[in-house]
């Protein structure tokens, strides 16, 4: 088995191909290891010392260290990628629920909200997979439409240049509705 690995913008994130599907549909975002019970995956690559954070993509698994250097780890989270895989066990054990793109706003704007999710779903999120992250859909209110930000984009030092530069732009040319982006 031959995984590889990409650099994302965020330096404390790595993101791993192991060229086999990994949850194929949604994604699920732990950020210690207590919220990683349902998956033996996720429970592997935390046992490496020094891991911080673990999202689980369509077919990547993105990674996230605390004060350590890449270098020290990046054997041992490629060793515990690789006996997940081969051990043969689930993904996620049991039916966890992944987040729904719900969010909170007012029916009136029902329109625009799904012009803001349609917008999210076929250009925003593809493009911050690609980074080892994903974005979902919180609310919008008073014309500020709030996103999570997870996986790599959460802690990374460009979210914020992509959310002003990137996402807000496109939001506010197709939705005239939209006057801000925030990250929550």
């Amino acid at each position: 088995m031959f995984i590889q690995t990409e650099a994302t913008p965020n330096p404390s994130t790595l993101k791993f191909l192991p060229g086999r599907e990994v949850l194929g549909a949604g994604t699920v975002d732990y950020r210690a290891r207590a919220e990683a019970q349902s998956s033996p995956l996720a429970m592997r690559v935390f046992d490496v010392e020094g891991v911080v954070g673990v999202f689980l993509g369509s077919d990547f698994v993105s990674v996230t260290k605390g004060d350590v250097e890449w270098q020290h780890i990046k054997p041992a989270v490629l060793g515990a990628i690789m006996e997940h895989y081969l051990s043969g066990d689930a993904v996620i054990a049991g039916d966890e629920t992944r987040e729904e793109a719900n969010g909170i706003y007012d029916p009136k704007d029902e329109d625009t909200v799904n012009t803001i999710k349609e917008l999210l779903e076929t250009r925003v999120r593809p493009a911050v997979a690609n980074d080892g992250g994903d974005i979902i859909f919180h609310g919008f209110q008073d014309g500020v439409v709030s996103l999570h930000m997870r996986g790599a984009c959460a802690g990374c030092p460009s979210s914020t240049a992509t959310l002003r530069n990137g996402i807000e732009n496109l939001l506010r040319h197709f939705c005239p509705d939209v006057q801000e982006v925030r990250a929550v």
